[in-house]
């Protein structure tokens, strides 16, 4: 969709030359019945110049893109209404810019939430000063998570008050097909915070959504050409959900954040161990399994919240392909399953692209 909508922007930005050259070759076009001067012929070339650039701001992805394509717009409007006898059908393709600066204003309108959230929780996480996470931090985790944490490279790094996050992969709902996801998400430990950002593409058409975990409340929004709504979910039993996610986090992404002192340990063997993460006044199970090497294999929890099912389903995240990210050890794929009583669903797969511990504000981009 967006590059047809470039196209189109491209071909109408250059159907405005028309206006300049007839400004300097008078009557060699035909159906031009209106006298243009070179004043006017300049106005038609800065139009087509003005709406070109438009066109490749967007393509490299500037999201002010839009404030141009308002300039654009109203000079072209000006000039097809001033030769409305010869210009009027250009009008069609203003309409076209119009929808699409709607759309380019309401996606940046959407993230600059999220960077606003994100930017609150970089300049309260920071210290000047971060800890070291030694031996001693660990000494009371059950065995296999201590393994884990050596295994990843925990142990001499420093403790970890927030993590930025970047993914790609693809999701589905049942019986519909997969589309590819892209996302960016910051979590902060020091007040639980979860900000989670992705941008799809479904069927060609471009999906946003923001999955806000903050002050005790959560908030899933996602929106199809940032306009039209298609998810809106909140409530405690979002917020319980996305307490299982944000320990997810934690555990995959993180490894070193497992010594916070709202997880209560129970260990079960050699490869297991059961965890307890409270958030206020929620509190979510996990049973974390490892395997010989020490390594994180899945995440299985019974307190999540499906929306399809109206009700807590069995979810697991079973994790591998172990890589070294930003100096750790990390799964770097995982899948997310919910499993229903009579079948397993697998509705996401991840592969981690990059991973910062400790970001301070002007390392966020």
């Amino acid at each position: 969709m967006k590059t047809i909508f470039l196209i189109v922007l491209l071909i109408h930005g250059l159907v405005h030359l028309i206006g300049h050259y007839n400004a300097y070759h008078p009557g060699k076009i035909d159906g031009m019945t209106l006298p243009v001067s070179r004043n006017y012929g300049f106005l038609w070339l800065t139009a087509a110049l003005l709406i070109c650039i438009t066109a490749g701001l967007l393509s490299f992805r500037i999201s002010y893109w839009w404030l141009l394509g308002i300039i654009s717009l109203l000079l072209s409007q000006f000039l097809i209404i001033r030769f409305w006898q010869d210009a009027r059908y250009g009008t069609i393709g203003n309409v076209i810019l119009v929808f699409g600066i709607i759309v380019g204003y309401s996606s940046w309108s959407f993230h600059q939430h999220y960077r606003f959230d994100v930017n609150e929780g970089l300049t309260r996480s920071v210290v000047e000063k971060t800890e070291i996470l030694d031996e001693k931090d660990i000494a009371d985790l059950p065995d296999p998570v201590r393994k884990y944490l050596r295994y990843t490279g925990a142990i001499g790094k420093p403790k970890v008050r927030n993590f930025k996050v970047r993914l790609k992969g693809e999701m589905r709902q049942q019986g519909k097909d997969w589309f590819k996801i892209r996302s960016e998400q910051y979590n902060f430990l020091d007040e639980y915070e979860r900000l989670f950002y992705l941008r799809a593409s479904v069927k060609g058409m471009p999906v946003i959504g923001y999955h806000e975990y903050q002050d005790g409340r959560a908030d899933m929004n996602i929106k199809a050409l940032a306009i039209f709504p298609v998810v809106h979910e909140y409530g405690q039993k979002i917020f319980e959900a996305e307490t299982v996610t944000l320990f997810n986090d934690m555990c995959v992404m993180a490894p070193a954040s497992l010594i916070d002192r709202n997880i209560t340990w129970e260990e079960i063997d050699n490869k297991s161990a059961r965890a307890y993460f409270t958030n206020g006044d929620v509190t979510v199970a996990a049973l974390l399994e490892f395997n010989e090497q020490g390594e994180l294999v899945n995440f299985v929890s019974e307190d999540r919240y499906n929306v399809e099912a109206k009700g807590k389903v069995r979810f697991s995240t079973p994790v591998s392909n172990y890589q070294e990210k930003n100096g750790y050890r990390l799964a770097t794929y995982g899948e997310a399953v919910w499993h229903y009583p009579d079948h397993d669903f697998i509705y996401g797969r991840f592969k981690i692209r990059s991973v910062s511990y400790n970001v301070r504000s002007n390392q966020q981009r």
